[in-house]
């Protein structure tokens, strides 16, 4: 009896022992961490579409006649606005993909729209313009740094379900899949190209 109990006890004391070092809570915290961080850049980007129809309706007062660049911005961020990303489909790489692809268009279009207004001296003098102008550099500023954070909480949470011995707990409870990384689009590394007619 006084042996059944001690090794009860020393069972249990493995058993607990064994737990509080499996990392089941441990990717919980990390798989919430990549959750804000997509939070986080979901907000960054729903910035930058925000800003957007006011930059374009004030560069719309000056330059009339470039009419083609406008509807290019209006148009990247409708794509934008028309692909959803929820934490779910964060492990669809494709979806994904699609995602960081119209951001990258909508990126494009906004450069060429910024190229424009070089050609309009007033509007450059602009106050509003200017502080558009400046609220759409912070935010892409803020983009970048919520891109490299969401990145990084996907590297640590793909690490805690692939490290030994949290990849047997994941295995055997959670199984939980590797998250995808926000990845630049193709052509990115390239130098943009600024032509001023």
């Amino acid at each position: 009896m006084q042996r059944t109990r001690i090794l009860a006890i020393a069972a249990l004391s493995a058993a607990a022992l064994l737990l509080s070092s499996c990392g089941y809570n441990a990717m919980q915290a990390n798989q919430e961490a990549v959750n804000k961080a997509w939070g986080d850049l979901q907000a960054q980007l729903q910035r930058r579409a925000d800003l957007i129809p006011n930059l374009v309706a004030t560069v719309q007062g000056y330059a009339t006649h470039e009419k083609e660049t406008l509807e290019a911005v209006v148009d990247a961020r409708s794509r934008v606005g028309q692909i959803q990303i929820t934490s779910d489909s964060l492990n669809d790489p494709q979806k994904l993909r699609e995602y960081a692809n119209a951001q990258g268009a909508l990126g494009q279009a906004l450069s060429r729209l910024l190229v424009v207004t070089e050609n309009y001296p007033n509007l450059k003098a602009d106050q509003n313009f200017r502080d558009l102008q400046n609220q759409l550099e912070g935010t892409e500023n803020r983009i970048s740094v919520a891109r490299q954070r969401y990145n990084s909480a996907v590297q640590a949470y793909n690490y805690s379900i692939r490290s030994f011995p949290d990849s047997i707990t994941n295995g055997m409870f959670l199984h939980l899949e590797p998250k995808e990384y926000f990845q630049a689009e193709a052509g990115a590394e390239a130098a943009p190209k600024v032509k001023f007619q």
